[in-house]
């Protein structure tokens, strides 16, 4: 664990306790950074050669580092690390299941473009939150090289074999599209965290609990993956490909 506000264990006071929308966020980190860890860990073991595995071995580890983090905060707020996730295993096994790899490479794509998309979003939510959030979800999604090592990899695999390229292309716009999908559900589910998407001092129609408000967050959900996937063809482009 690191120095910092993100990291202190200062006591929490009662009266500075986040709401419900920011549990709900580093819950779902939590989640997703453990699934990351199990997954990464299943690719170092696919991976072609020896410099590979201990890459990815080497990412795998720092998501369970970042796993750690999250659910020490959730403990250090009173909260339930294991019940405050639940409702987020149901959505993201159900996006993992629709996204499975079917190559070692597929799964590369999927660790860069989903980790690039999931970490602009935490930050967006964030970003309505306070500081010693804002902290912790800088830390865990910061990127410290390990984005450039997968994606000099897909690079790597399309210089040598260029017809890779369409295939690896098309697969990173569905991830995409699944990824649009699945956060609207999440968002549809958990209304406190939708209400996020929000800047602060929005008008919000009926709020969290009238159909008006909840479509008002479906719709939140959709323009900031809209300004989120501007940087996809960045992505793209990172690793080799096309849009």
């Amino acid at each position: 664990m690191t120095n910092g506000a993100a990291s202190d264990t200062t006591p929490v006071d009662p009266d500075d306790k986040p709401g419900r929308g920011v549990i709900d966020l580093l819950a779902m980190m939590a989640y997703a950074e453990l699934v990351a860890f199990f997954r990464l860990s299943d690719d170092a073991g696919l991976a072609p050669d020896l410099a590979a595995k201990g890459e990815l071995a080497g990412i795998a580890a720092t998501e369970y580092g970042h796993y750690k983090l999250l659910r020490d905060r959730l403990e250090e707020l009173g909260v339930d690390p294991e019940a405050a996730m639940r409702p987020f295993v149901e959505p993201l096994n159900a996006w993992h299941a629709r996204t499975e790899p079917q190559s070692w490479l597929e799964s590369l794509v999927k660790t860069y473009v989903s980790d690039g998309i999931a970490g602009d979003f935490y930050r967006y939510i964030a970003d309505q939150t306070d500081d010693r959030t804002r902290a912790l979800v800088a830390e865990v999604v910061s990127d410290t090289g390990r984005g450039e090592i997968i994606a000099a990899r897909v690079r790597a695999a399309v210089e040598d074999d260029p017809k890779l390229g369409g295939r690896l292309s098309l697969w990173a716009r569905r991830l995409v599209g699944e990824a649009l999908s699945q956060a609207q559900i999440v968002a549809a589910q958990r209304v406190e965290l939708a209400a996020l998407l929000a800047p602060r001092g929005a008008d919000t129609g009926e709020g969290a609990g009238g159909s008006e408000g909840a479509s008002s967050d479906l719709a939140a959900v959709s323009r900031v993956f809209a300004k989120l996937t501007e940087a996809h063809s960045a992505r793209l482009e990172a690793m080799g490909l096309n849009g």
